[in-house]
């Protein structure tokens, strides 16, 4: 695995321990301004991904998956980072601190509803990661070291739309309780 690839990792399990640590913070040791504080540091580990990403492609990398990924990532994690940290919010408030009402399982018009807010949620992610990719080919502006980018751009798009009709199957056969 590559550097870049090592980065995303990294990043990925930093995200997590920030949210845990925030939470922990927050709930167990009754410091909210500190919990919150650290909540809000997951943004800067997106930007430190970027930052490297664009450093790494500058310094004359070949695009790889891992550079597509990490663009991917970013995405990801702007457009469901919110909703990722309320589903471990609440989580965590039911089964550590014993807080709050049990998380329970969508079913019927309310999950379809959800899902389709999910798939909204997605639409941004594209959005954000599409241009991070599109930034990444017009900066480096060979076709021969881009190809992989546009290669998951594509993926990418056939998933955005697999997704949508996941999204409306739910309306024609919702989940069951």
């Amino acid at each position: 695995m590559n550097f870049i690839a090592w980065l995303i990792v990294a990043c990925e399990i930093g995200f997590w321990i920030v949210i845990v640590l925030g939470l922990f913070t927050r709930y167990v040791l009754k410091k909210d301004k500190l919990g919150l504080f650290l909540l809000a540091l997951t943004p800067v580990i997106d930007l430190l991904l970027l930052l490297m990403t664009g450093f790494d492609l500058y310094r004359g990398a070949t695009a790889t998956t891992a550079h597509a990924v990490a663009a991917v990532y970013v995405g990801v994690s702007i457009g469901f980072g919110k909703s990722m940290i309320e589903w471990a919010d609440n989580r965590f408030r039911y089964y550590i601190t014993k807080e709050g009402s049990k998380p329970t399982k969508r079913t019927g018009h309310e999950h379809s509803v959800h899902y389709l807010k999910g798939w909204g949620r997605h639409v941004l992610s594209y959005v954000i990661g599409a241009g991070l990719l599109l930034g990444m080919i017009f900066f480096i502006d060979d076709t021969s070291r881009t190809e992989v980018l546009w290669n998951v751009l594509r993926i990418w798009t056939v998933a955005l739309g697999v997704d949508f009709l996941i999204a409306i199957t739910y309306f024609v056969w919702p989940r069951k309780g």
